[in-house]
């Protein structure tokens, strides 16, 4: 055998020969390395138009579906007729291919009118396909919550040739004056949607795809599948009430290799090192700057939770504590070491809630909760002090995605629970307070209130105690039936005055006062003996214009009866100074229309109280209906402002004006009762 010679790697043209098959190897390796890239490259750009394509199929699948919204309102703007809606339907569905049917629906889903397509064969009834129909029902049910259209999901209708199409339904509801009257259904075939949208921009190697949420494909526009590789792209068709996904595949070939590539070669192979050595520098001064800018956070971060008042906690998921700050040792008296060696149970645990807090701890790290979760729990300080604690607790992730623990934020509650506790005492004391006023309240009330039948019932008891007297003597039957009047008197003054105390007690504690229909000449009638006996002493004429034929109101009989005492009391009052011939007190109802309800106005009953004395002047009317404000020596300034509270229950009002040619009015209103 021939022996083998040794080779002298020493040698030049060995040398040599290694630098050549080193240089070849790079050259290979850095042609195969462009090549790829440029296969990437085109890859890339493929890919980002197959994105842009299905962005624009997806707007202009959008854009076309409202202008279908658009042309279906405007079908409906003229509130046709059931003839007319046909002809423009028929019309509409010659220009719209993807709609196969219209459908005119009442209130209650009943149809008015249908048309189909001209350019497919009749769909069937959708009364006797259940799926279609239901999910019809629940796309107008929607539109009718959301005031919009709304879509159903999509249902397959089988044909008579063993084939079917893929559909759904559009539901929009019709409204009159802010009801709904109806709706109008649109069914859409789902692959005419995709074959319109494919005509128009799409190349003959693309195929456009609707699918459900869960992958399952509804309709494909028909493409041939040429080429070796597939482009893919998906967006999401977010239709209210029914979410698909719309999806285009695109077939290309082989790519290109990149124009023009040895003078790139060449351009790259030269610019190679420089370029190296820049990447190089920068990368460099990013990675200082990095560094600088990480140690400035981490120093931030520090300052940050050392000037928190919460504390902050960071637990491994076995429960062990990895981090705490400064709040929150200060919060427990234990340190941060302290607290990281101690490992169970932690020291700021009450001995009595460690078995309940370690089973819940085995909870959490059995069922990796995720959600951020806050509980109340009790922890105890280095002194031995229990204080309540609000825990908010929070998943821990790492930088790979994965979770190592839970971060907490504690927060000391002893600061809250002292205020609250604060805050009900003083509630407490509050409340105690206002059932004080509520009482001296309904004191000052009673006191003014019962002035007048208590007036009443002294006068007609003297009146007794005289004519018993002077007239027994006289007139024996003639006093008794004096006597008599007298006393049925005093008796409907005392009914009166106890009336008063139950409405007046019933109004301060703001009671739901018992109301009842009264005519107004059942209520003249009622106070007209106390204020005739008030004019006579007054030396005052009293002119009443109460028609019979003025329809009942509904109010509370005691309190009303009382606003017009008070009324034509003060009315006889403000007269005292006047010539005897000018005491007139005018009494006048009558009907008026209530001006605040604008359009719809209603009627009210009027009382108008007119007297002749001086006015109210203008720094007294200011001031009027404010409780305790009075110009009198004996007044309580009570009651206008009781007045004006009964009118404001009763939905009414008190206002005054100035009488010509002198004098005041005072206006009174009610609402009507039921007829």
């Amino acid at each position: 055998m021939r022996r083998l010679q040794k080779i002298d790697w020493r040698a030049p043209s060995v040398q040599r020969w290694v630098l050549v098959v080193v240089l070849v190897v790079l050259v290979v390796t850095l042609l195969g390395t462009l090549i790829y890239l440029a296969g990437r490259l085109e890859s890339d750009q493929m890919q980002r138009r197959v994105d842009a394509q299905i962005e624009a199929a997806d707007q202009d699948l959008r854009k076309h579906l409202t202008g279908d919204l658009r042309s279906l309102q405007a079908l409906m703007a003229r509130h046709p007729s059931v003839a007319q809606w046909q002809h423009e339907a028929d019309v509409l569905l010659a220009q719209q291919r993807e709609i196969l049917r219209l459908e005119w629906r009442d209130e209650t889903l009943r149809r008015k009118a249908q048309m189909d397509t001209p350019f497919r064969r009749s769909l069937g009834d959708d009364e006797d396909q259940i799926e279609a129909l239901k999910d019809m029902t629940q796309a107008c049910a929607l539109a009718r919550q959301s005031g919009g259209a709304a879509y159903s999901a999509s249902y397959f209708v089988p044909q008579e040739d063993g084939l079917g199409t893929e559909m759904m339904a559009m539901c929009w509801p019709l409204k009159e004056h802010g009801h709904v009257s109806g709706y109008l259904v649109a069914r859409y075939g789902l692959a005419d949607i995709l074959s319109d949208l494919a005509a128009r921009q799409l190349a003959r190697s693309e195929e456009l795809t609707l699918t459900e949420l869960d992958g399952t494909r509804l309709a494909a526009s028909s493409a041939a599948h040429r080429g070796v590789r597939l482009f893919s792209a998906q967006k999401r068709l977010d239709l209210p009430g029914n979410p698909m996904v719309l999806r285009l595949n695109s077939w290309q070939g082989t790519p290109d290799l990149v124009p023009n590539f040895l003078t790139a070669l060449v351009t790259v192979l030269a610019l190679a090192l420089v370029v190296v050595l820049v990447m190089l520098v920068r990368d460099t001064r990013r990675r200082l700057s990095a560094e600088l800018e990480l140690a400035e956070a981490l120093a931030f971060r520090k300052a940050m939770e050392d000037s928190l008042v919460t504390g902050l906690r960071a637990r491994s998921l076995q429960g062990h504590i990895t981090y705490v700050n400064p709040a929150f040792c200060e919060m427990v008296g234990f340190s941060a070491e302290e607290l990281r060696t101690q490992l169970d149970p932690p020291p700021y645990w009450p001995d009595e809630w460690v078995a309940e807090y370690r089973q819940v701890q085995q909870q959490r790290v059995a069922t990796q909760g995720s959600a951020r979760e806050g509980f109340e729990a009790l922890f105890k300080r280095k002194s031995g002090e229990v204080f309540p604690v609000l825990v908010v607790e929070a998943p821990l992730i790492n930088a790979a995605g994965v979770q190592t623990g839970w971060m907490s934020a504690v927060l000391d509650l002893s600061e809250k629970r002292r205020i609250e506790e604060l805050s009900r005492a003083t509630q407490e004391r509050l409340q105690a307070t206002a059932r004080l006023a509520t009482v001296g309240e309904m004191a000052s009330l009673l006191s003014h209130e019962l002035n007048q039948p208590l007036a009443a019932i002294s006068s007609y008891a003297n009146g007794s105690l005289n004519l018993l007297e002077n007239g027994l003597t006289v007139d024996a039957a003639g006093v008794v039936s004096d006597l008599q009047m007298a006393l049925g008197r005093i008796a409907e003054q005392s009914e009166r005055a106890g009336r008063v105390i139950k409405s007046v007690n019933d109004f301060v504690r703001r009671r739901k006062q018992l109301r009842e229909s009264v005519s107004p000449v059942e209520l003249l009638s009622a106070i007209l003996p106390l204020v005739n006996l008030q004019a006579r002493k007054s030396s005052v004429r009293v002119v009443t214009e109460v028609s019979p034929q003025l329809p009942q109101v509904q109010c509370d009989r005691t309190m009303v009866e009382q606003v017009l005492l008070n009324l034509t009391r003060n009315a006889m009052q403000a007269m005292e100074d006047m010539p005897a011939a000018d005491r007139i007190l005018e009494i006048r109802a009558r009907l008026v229309l209530d001006s605040d309800h604008g359009p719809q106005r209603t009627a009210q009953l009027e009382w108008r109280i007119l007297d002749r004395g001086l006015g109210i002047p203008p720094e007294v009317a200011e001031h009027l209906f404010t409780p305790f404000f009075t110009t009198k020596n004996e007044g309580m300034g009570l009651g206008l402002s009781l007045c004006r509270t009964v009118a404001e229950q009763h939905g009414g009002a008190l206002e005054f004006e100035p009488n010509r040619p002198q004098g005041a009015v005072f206006v009174f209103t009610l609402p009507l009762g039921p007829n």
